[in-house]
């Protein structure tokens, strides 16, 4: 697919994907959703792209959908995929990803752009980026997390505040409620966000997957139920390659030939 309002690329082992329609804050269209949806199909099929980090061109990471595109979607035939339609599949596509995602939230981050965002693993957000949910400011309802997700996030009293006014606030206090993992100054953002990007590459890429499925479990199971499914994937996990190569590289002191197997 030709991608118009994204660009996707590799540095290396790790995949870049970067919302560009700067012009339109990044607000997510159908072109958008669907090229959205074609590169994230393609990062998960290839294990030369271990690790995903998505972020925004211009001044905003994410302005949530465009209305405009929102609008039009309400006429779509019957039995046609919607803009709801194919925002679920896209943005569970994102949440779903088995490798891991870091967003680099280099800027406004609103709405549906905060729904996108709060699918990855690991949000780092530039100092100068405002964030919020947005939708009550024009009489739409979330349909990717804005109400579902946001109150796992930053607990329910902080996200009712978020959701019912429709504020935006800074990067600082998105950090102390939970949203964002670090802030760091504008210019620093894109280097930081590489170099740990290529640290979490260079891991068993079997490893971190089978991390992520536990830990993102963990989240809906009693803490007895958790611990037994951790266990079961580390016996589970003694029988690869990676731990034994992992074992055998640490006795050597050498570095480790992961195989992701």
């Amino acid at each position: 697919m030709h991608y118009e309002t994204i660009i996707h690329e590799q540095r290396g082992p790790v995949a870049w994907i970067t919302l560009n329609r700067p012009a339109e804050l990044n607000a997510v269209n159908q072109r958008m959703l669907e090229e959205l949806h074609d590169a994230l199909t393609a990062v998960r099929a290839d294990a030369g792209q271990a690790v995903l980090v998505l972020t925004g061109s211009g001044r905003a990471f994410c302005a949530g959908a465009d209305l405009k595109a929102l609008l039009a979607g309400l006429d779509t035939a019957p039995g046609e995929p919607n803009f709801a339609d194919r925002t679920l599949a896209t943005l569970s596509l994102l949440r779903n990803m088995p490798k891991p995602v870091i967003a680099a939230v280099n800027g406004l981050t609103i709405a549906g752009g905060l729904e996108l965002a709060m699918c990855c693993d690991i949000l780092i957000g530039a100092a100068s980026a405002r964030i919020g949910d947005g939708h009550a400011n024009f009489g739409v309802f979330p349909g990717g997390g804005g109400a579902a997700v946001l109150p796992r996030r930053v607990g329910l009293s902080r996200a009712k505040q978020l959701l019912f006014t429709g504020d935006l606030a800074d990067a600082a206090q998105m950090q102390a409620w939970g949203v964002l993992n670090e802030v760091l100054p504008d210019e620093e953002l894109l280097p930081a966000v590489a170099a740990l990007a290529e640290r979490m590459a260079a891991r068993s890429s079997l490893v971190l997957r089978r991390m992520k499925e536990v830990a993102n479990r963990s989240v809906d199971l009693s803490m007895d139920a958790a611990l037994r499914d951790e266990l079961l994937m580390c016996q589970q996990h003694t029988r690869s390659h990676d731990f034994r190569e992992g074992l055998a590289a640490y006795g050597e002191k050498r570095p480790p030939a992961f195989r992701g197997i």
